[in-house]
């Protein structure tokens, strides 16, 4: 058996972070677009729908496509200024990185208590993230050592792994624990990672509903749903 965890919202309170920095990068966008009348990017209905848990060019992509606008690809290493998906996804990358930088990274206490526990128990780990600041990102909450594989977004790009919705970075990381996904338990907050936990048919999947959206976690896969890992700590 094992366990696999989504990063953001599911390990460190980082989901947060992103939806700020995907409102500022979409709102500046659109108010150069637009005018000062524009619609803003909403960082509750818009992130969760059309970003969360998908890589950032997708996410670029797809919430853009839900306004009727259509970019250039881009280089990916276009400037932050450069309107394309590429572009934009760097913006948004930079401000990220900013937010960091300056306010830090909390890990979920309950969440760290439950992978020790359940490494205790003998289940390998596993942490899947369509962020390419994955591993940083652990080592600043000191929980690179808990996790024995990473697939993350730099890990994708490298073996060419479509990201979320679809379930190839979850099998990926089952595969690497050497396990059937039917043994594996995904752990998601995002409703893109709902989706590929029920398409990858994995043993369980468990929605973990950190602002309020547990009904749609359950329409998209979940079997059970928590407000923290914790309240799962004594089946461990």
């Amino acid at each position: 058996m094992a366990c696999l965890f989504d990063l953001d919202g599911v390990i460190t309170k980082t989901a947060v972070v992103h939806a700020a920095a995907w409102k500022q990068t979409f709102d500046a966008f659109l108010r150069q677009r637009d005018g000062e009348d524009f619609r803003p990017f909403d960082d509750s209905h818009d992130y969760a729908e059309y970003v969360d848990g998908l890589p950032r060019a997708d996410g670029v992509r797809t919430f853009l496509a839900s306004r009727g606008i259509h970019l250039p690809e881009g280089a990916p290493d276009d400037p932050p200024d450069r309107a394309t998906v590429q572009g934009l996804g760097n913006r948004k990358n930079d401000l990220l990185l900013e937010m960091i930088r300056t306010g830090g990274v909390e890990a979920y206490d309950g969440t760290l208590r439950y992978v020790e526990a359940v490494r205790a128990h003998g289940l390998r780990t596993a942490v899947v993230s369509s962020s390419a600041n994955c591993r940083d990102i652990l080592r600043s909450v000191g929980a690179e050592d808990l996790f024995d594989v990473r697939i993350d977004g730099v890990v994708a790009a490298e073996r060419g792994l479509p990201g979320k919705p679809q379930p190839d970075t979850f099998l990926a990381a089952a595969r690497d624990l050497g396990v059937e996904a039917a043994e594996a338990a995904v752990f998601e907050d995002a409703l893109a990672g709902m989706d590929a936990g029920r398409s990858g048919h994995f043993g369980y999947v468990v929605g973990v509903d950190r602002v309020g959206q547990g009904a749609a976690l359950r329409a998209h896969g979940a079997d059970t749903v928590v407000q923290d890992l914790s309240e799962l700590g004594e089946q461990a």
